[in-house]
Parts: C-alpha cells; sequence; structure tokens
C-alpha cells in the first residue's frame, strides 16, 4: 500500500510540474458530462482558440491545451484512469508527445516537453498531418459538379468526400482519404471533395445527412457510402456493387463463339484473361469507359472451362491478358500481355480499335465520330458509306465492301467505311437522294460523303449498285478507288448537297425498358436511404397506403354490386318502361309530378328546405290531359336535381289559394276577379323558405317580349293604381269585364303571339301554352326572372 501510494504521489507530482490543466476545467463541463456534450464543447471552444482565427498570442498553447483534453475525456479508458488516479494513464506521455510533436515548429527533448521550463522551448502551434488541407485542394464548387462532374461520370466514376473545417471526424479520415486516392485515382476512379457549408444545396440534393459522408457518382446519380466502417477494401467492393448489370460477361469455352460472334450490335469484342474469378477494378472502369464501342468479357485462367480458349489464343498463365476483336473473330487484331496491364496503355490500345472494319452508322454520336466535319478542302475527310437493309441477303455486299476497307491504303483520318440501315435512318437517306443524279432506288448504292458542318453534308453517289459477282464487283472497286482517289484532292468537288437532320439513336432503350430502369433505380434509392431505424415507420406508412387503396376499392366493389342490385330491382318491378330508358330498359332516375294537396301542401311550399324549390303547373280538368304530358317532357332534363319538386295545381281545388298569393304579392291589398280559364298554363316556382315566387305565362311581358324586370316595375305600378287597362292583368287570369268570362273563345282556342303563330286577336292556343317554359326555366336557375315576395304562405284549403 506503500508503494502504491508513493506511485500515486509521484505521477500526481509530475503531472504538476508539467502544468497539465484539468481538462474538465478547459473545456469547461463538469465530470458528469457526456460525450456528445464534451464534442460539443471542444468543437466551441476549438473555433474561439483557433490560431488562425484568433490572434491572441496564448491562443496556439491554449488551442493544443484543448484538444489535449479532448482526446482525453474522449477515450473512455483514458477518463477512467483520469478520475480514478487524476493521472493521464500507462505511457501516456510518451502518446502525447508521438501525437502532438508535429504540432510545433521545433522538435523538443523528453525535459522539455515534460516540464515546460522557460528557456527548453515554447509551445508555438504549426499544423500537424492529417491537414484539412488536403481536402481544400480537390474541392468543387456545384457548378462544376453539373457543368464537369456529371457529364464525365458517364464515362468515369467519381467518389466525392463532403467534409466541413470544424469537422474533427474529417481529420480523423484524411489518412484514409489519401490512402484510397493512392490506390483509385491511377486506375481510372475521379476523386473530388465538397464543402457542405459553402454548398450545402449540393449536400442537400445529394442526401448528404452527416459529415464525413462519401458518395459515388455514375452515370450522373449519386449513391451515398452508408456503411459503419471505412476502408479501402469497403470503398473498393462498394464502387464494384455499383458497375452497370453484366458489364463484363463471363466467357468460357461454352459461350466464346456466341460472345465473338455478337458484334453485329456494332461493338469490338475485348477478352480479359486474368487468374481470377472476378476481375479487377481496373478492368471494370475500362470495360464501363468504353461501353457504348467494346464489349468486355473476363475469362478465368484458373477455370477448367476455359482451356481451350487458352490453347486457341495462346495466353500465358502468368500475367494478365487483353485481346480485341472485331468482325474476324477467329483472330485478335491486338494482344496485350503484362503481369498488371497500365490503365493507361490499356486505354490507348483500346481507343486506337474501338471502332469495327465496317461500323454502321446507328447514331449520331458514331456519325460524329467517324465522319467529323472538316471545312477545309485539304484536310477532306471522306466516308464512304453503303444503303442496305437489315436483312441476310446483305450481308455479302457489307462483306464485299469489309473485304475492300481491310485492303485499302487510306488512312482512317481521311476514308472511313460504313453502312447504314436505310429503314432505320429513312429522314436521313430521304435528304441525299432528293437531289440530282441520286438513283431511284437507293438500296445498295454507295455514296461518298464530305461534313462541312454539323447540319450540311457534300456528297456523290456511284453510278451503279454494289454487285457482288466478279465481274461486276471489280468494275465497282474499279470506280470506286478512282472517285475516292479524286475526291480527296483539293480542288475536287463532290457533285451534291443536303441539309440533314440528326441520325436516330438505335440504341436508345425502349419505353419499358426505361420503365424499369427507373423502377429499379427507386427500389435502389429506397434500399439505401432507408435505415434500421426507419424501417419500421416506412412499413406503416406503406401499410397504410395499402390499406386505404384496399379499403377504397372494396367500397368501391361493394357500391357498384349495389347498384346493379337496385337497377335489376328496377328493371324487374317496371312491367313496362318509358321510351327514356334507352333500348334496353336500362333504369333511369324517376321523374314524380306531385298534386298539390291540403295534405301534402306544408311539404311542398312551408317546409321546403333552404335551396330548394318547388314548381307548380296550373291546370283545370280540360287542360291537364294536354299540358302535364308537354310539362314533364319539359322539366324531364332537371329530374336529378334534388333541391327540385314538380307539381301541378288543379284550378278547381286552388283557385282561392292562387287568388290569395296574388293578393299578397301587390303592394296595396285590393279585391282580385280572376278568370279560371284565363289561368291555365301558369307556372309558379315557389321559394318556401325565402318566400316569394316566380311565374311564368305564355302572355307574360317577361316571358313574351323578353323586357325583364323593367317591364315587371311597369306591369306592377300599373297593378297599384287603380283604374288600369281592363286587359293588362288578363295574362294571370285577372277579370275586368263579364265579357272576359265568356269561355267560347277559349273552347274554340287561340292563337299563338309570338313566333310566327300570332294573328291580330291576341289569342293563343292551349296547346303551345308552354311553348316558351324551356327558356324560362333557365332564366329562372339564372336567377334573372322577376321575384314576387309574400309576407307568409296563405293557407290551403283544398275545397
Amino acid at each position: 500500500m506503500k508503494w502504491k501510494a508513493l506511485c500515486i504521489f509521484v505521477c500526481l507530482l509530475v503531472c504538476g510540474i508539467n502544468g497539465f490543466s484539468d481538462p474538465y476545467r478547459v473545456l469547461g463541463i463538469p465530470k458528469s458530462s457526456t460525450v456528445p456534450e464534451i464534442r460539443k464543447a471542444y468543437k466551441n471552444l476549438a473555433k474561439e482558440w483557433h490560431p488562425d482565427k484568433n490572434h491572441d498570442p496564448a491562443a496556439e498553447e491554449k488551442f493544443v491545451e484543448i484538444t489535449q483534453a479532448y482526446e482525453l475525456l474522449s477515450d473512455p479508458e483514458r477518463r477512467k484512469q483520469y478520475d480514478l488516479y487524476g493521472v493521464l494513464g500507462d505511457s501516456a506521455i510518451a502518446r502525447e508527445k508521438r501525437e502532438y510533436s508535429q504540432q510545433y515548429q521545433k522538435k523538443f527533448d523528453f525535459m522539455d516537453e515534460l516540464f515546460g521550463f522557460p528557456g527548453y522551448g515554447s509551445f508555438r502551434f504549426r499544423r500537424s498531418e492529417p491537414d484539412i488541407t488536403s481536402f481544400h485542394k480537390l474541392s468543387v464548387t456545384t457548378k462544376a459538379y453539373e457543368n464537369n462532374l456529371v457529364p464525365k461520370s458517364f464515362r468515369t466514376p467519381y467518389l466525392i468526400l463532403f467534409y466541413t473545417d470544424w469537422c474533427f471526424p474529417c481529420l480523423q479520415i484524411e489518412p484514409l482519404w489519401r490512402k484510397i486516392i493512392e490506390e483509385l485515382e491511377p486506375i481510372g476512379v475521379g476523386v473530388a471533395t465538397v464543402h457542405s457549408d459553402n454548398d450545402g444545396l449540393l449536400a442537400k440534393k445529394v442526401g448528404i445527412r452527416s459529415l464525413p459522408t462519401m458518395a459515388l457518382l455514375m452515370e450522373g446519380k449519386s449513391t451515398i457510402y452508408r456503411e459503419p466502417m471505412i476502408s479501402a477494401h469497403k470503398i473498393v467492393e462498394f464502387i464494384r456493387g455499383k458497375f452497370p448489370y453484366n458489364l463484363m460477361q463471363s466467357v468460357t469455352d461454352d459461350n466464346a463463339h456466341e460472345f465473338l460472334g455478337g458484334w453485329v450490335d456494332n461493338r469490338v469484342r475485348a477478352l480479359i484473361f486474368e487468374n481470377k474469378e472476378q476481375p479487377r477494378l481496373r478492368y471494370l472502369l475500362a470495360a464501363y469507359h468504353f461501353r457504348d464501342r467494346v464489349a468486355f468479357g473476363s475469362v478465368n485462367i484458373g477455370s477448367m472451362d476455359t482451356i481451350e480458349l487458352q490453347k486457341q489464343f495462346k495466353v500465358a498463365h502468368d500475367a494478365d491478358t487483353l485481346l480485341l476483336f472485331n468482325e474476324n473473330h477467329s483472330r485478335p487484331i491486338v494482344s496485350l500481355s503484362m503481369a498488371d496491364i497500365p490503365v493507361n496503355t490499356m486505354q490507348d490500345v483500346i481507343s486506337r480499335n474501338k471502332y469495327l472494319v465496317l461500323p454502321r452508322l446507328s447514331s449520331q454520336t458514331l456519325l460524329d465520330a467517324l465522319c467529323p466535319p472538316e471545312w477545309a478542302k485539304p484536310r477532306k475527310r471522306l466516308c464512304v458509306v453503303l444503303v442496305s437493309e437489315n436483312t441476310p441477303y446483305h450481308d455479302t455486299p457489307r462483306q464485299a465492301l469489309r473485304q475492300f476497307a481491310q485492303e485499302s491504303t487510306y488512312s482512317s483520318d481521311r476514308v472511313r467505311f460504313t453502312y447504314i440501315f436505310r429503314e432505320r435512318q429513312s429522314e436521313f437517306i430521304n435528304a441525299l437522294t432528293s437531289g440530282e443524279g441520286s438513283p431511284i432506288e437507293s438500296t445498295l448504292h454507295i455514296v461518298i460523303l464530305w461534313r462541312r458542318d454539323a447540319s450540311h453534308i457534300k456528297y456523290e453517289w456511284l453510278p451503279s449498285g454494289l454487285d457482288t459477282s466478279v465481274d461486276q464487283w471489280n468494275d465497282t472497286k474499279s470506280h470506286l478507288e478512282s472517285t475516292i482517289q479524286r475526291l480527296l484532292q483539293s480542288n475536287a468537288a463532290l457533285s451534291g448537297e443536303a441539309v440533314v437532320k440528326e441520325l436516330i439513336d438505335e440504341h436508345a432503350q425502349g419505353m419499358v425498358t426505361r420503365m424499369v430502369n427507373k423502377l429499379l433505380l427507386t427500389a435502389d434509392f429506397l434500399k439505401e436511404s432507408i435505415g434500421k431505424d426507419q424501417i419500421l415507420p416506412a412499413i406503416s406508412v406503406l401499410g397504410t397506403i395499402l390499406f386505404i387503396i384496399g379499403g377504397g376499392y372494396l367500397m368501391a366493389y361493394l357500391v357498384r354490386l349495389e347498384e346493379e342490385s337496385i337497377n335489376k330491382n328496377k328493371n324487374d318491378d317496371s312491367s313496362k318502361p318509358s321510351s327514356e330508358n334507352g333500348k334496353n330498359g336500362s333504369y333511369v332516375p324517376e321523374l314524380k309530378l306531385h298534386e298539390m294537396r291540403a295534405e301534402n301542401y306544408n311539404g311542398l311550399v312551408r317546409l321546403l328546405k333552404p335551396g330548394c324549390r318547388t314548381i307548380i303547373l296550373l291546370v283545370d280538368m280540360q287542360s291537364r290531359t294536354s299540358l302535364l304530358p308537354s310539362f314533364h317532357k319539359t322539366v324531364w332534363p332537371y329530374r336529378k336535381n334534388k333541391t327540385l319538386m314538380f307539381a301541378h295545381l288543379s284550378l278547381d281545388r286552388g283557385l282561392e289559394w292562387y287568388k290569395r298569393l296574388l293578393q299578397l304579392s301587390l303592394p296595396e291589398p285590393r279585391e282580385l276577379n280572376i278568370n279560371p280559364r284565363n289561368c291555365i298554363g301558369t307556372v309558379l316556382s315557389l321559394n318556401g323558405h325565402r318566400k316569394y315566387f316566380c311565374m311564368y305565362h305564355a302572355k307574360h311581358p317577361e316571358c313574351n317580349r323578353g323586357q325583364g324586370s323593367k317591364r315587371m316595375v311597369k306591369m306592377t305600378k300599373q297593378f297599384s293604381n287603380p283604374p288600369f287597362n281592363s286587359g293588362s292583368g288578363a295574362f294571370m287570369g285577372f277579370e275586368t269585364s263579364e265579357s272576359e268570362s265568356d269561355t267560347e273563345d277559349i273552347e274554340k282556342g287561340v292563337r299563338q303571339l309570338s313566333q310566327g303563330s300570332s294573328d291580330s286577336s291576341g289569342i293563343l292556343f292551349q296547346g303551345n301554352l308552354l311553348d316558351g317554359l324551356p327558356n324560362w326555366l333557365d332564366r329562372l336557375f339564372e336567377g334573372s326572372t322577376h321575384r314576387y315576395y309574400v309576407n307568409y304562405w296563405p293557407d290551403f284549403t283544398g275545397k
């Protein structure tokens, strides 16, 4: 016990001499602080005392002290030893020396660093390694990301690190980031960094939630690395897993012939021989870079299924081998064998041999690459194009031109031999056949092109088509040879000129393929974005959505069954379907005409809900048979309006009610004499809640001449100021002389006043009383008819 106490005393003495302060006091936190609280206090103090921000002479020493205190308290073992014994722990001083010796501008000996006496040196600050400036050197802005990295990502994948200045974990992975750059950048992976504080919108767009975070940009889409552990091996596997599906096909003796013979897709074939089951990342990157022009296959030398291939092409077993094939897949055009094929060498070799001997003009990009525009005549670049169709019958002419291209001595920079499918690029061919000297039928004809710019083409057709018979082919070759030599001269001119549109991309994905790819990308995004803590909420939301959709479908299904049942019952109950029900007797909503009586008067008038109206036709026993069918037909279109009810009133029962209603609508009460025969055909629209009614009659000034409310005001004044003209109220049944009660003229009928059916007597036929009702109903629902207000609805006795 004495020796233990003595050791503790010596350690405390040494620490006191060293001047190492209490880390809790340095950070300004209590001993019960948690790790997040310690980290927060460290960040705040580091920002305040960083020598680049604070020019106080003591800032450097203070910053080192803060950093030491943070590292001590962030290490659980060292913090426990300090809390128990008040010391840094075993070999702590030596560890502190190793970690912080690079922060000073000169090295200190052990005594100087231990005691810190004046004269033994001072704590002068210098940035240590790892250094965040290495991130700044590779930093890109949002504009550079969108304009440079995204387009390049279709050929080169980019690994991007998101960081900030005051990010201690970012400093911790700086050595690993430097190692990743050293391993991946030489083999073709682009690297860049993004400052999340300066480009916050870009970080939000990519989906960065914490720092530091790595993301892979490939084919214009970014994918976040979400593994908890960061290592070079994990990053390589992460990149490998994001390449397009089947980028490098596994080739064996069984499928080698099929793979090498697939050049009809307009791509060169490449075989990589290596003693690995999976292709190395450098070869995957090369396949990704040239995937539009070269199809790559991987051959495992160590597999028994590839022995015949190795013998056929005499492949070395102690090195990696690259073989390139064009249309002749029995013999490679390039063979490159090395232990580690350099990336630059491999890219140069593939770039010089990435086109077939006779490629097809299948897209505008390929046309620009094979036949680039060239304005200067001395540097004319010609394209010899064979127009053919996608049929096996034209393989022989294409093979003949391919053989001619292989035997020709022209440089590919001056003359290119290609072919084109007429049915797929019809607009391009039609533009070349519209000029003079063009063949009527362009199939199996050869045209020589010189592109002056992107849309203007000079061209010349060979006069005869390509005939593969021996004599004709020799003449064609001779003519083609002489024509090319003539046109290559600077003073030679091509006979035709045309303006062409861009070629159709024959390799573009179809709509179904694009939709499937979108769904796969969405699934990958959801898989990467949803973490373990978000799975249950996501499943809950998805289950809720599916439940709502399923419930809605079930409800719709039940409603449909109920409607079918109702329709079936209606059809069964209806022994004689009306003419409006259609040819099959399908159910149509019923229009019921009520007869207004004393027992239903309150329901039709007084107890109407707000917004509801009852439309009533006035008839008598003689006119009901002719007017009710006409009224029913007129109001039939409004049968689905639930705010309307339709009824008819027999004047034999309701004349007193009608007379009382008219008296209540007058400004001054007085006695009225009404002729019932003049009231037939009158239609009333009663608004029971607001206590007003609108009136239709064939002789009503509002319906007769369309004068509207002005005529109604004038008419009302005439009613309220007697004496008035004896005939002015006849349209409402007002009677002022006994001569008007004569029913003989009514029985004979009256002639219509308007629309060519009137005569000088101004009388109206009974069958035409409701001719103007449809127009009046339109104005009624527009609100343009005159309204007669009453204080209360009169009683209906029905006697």
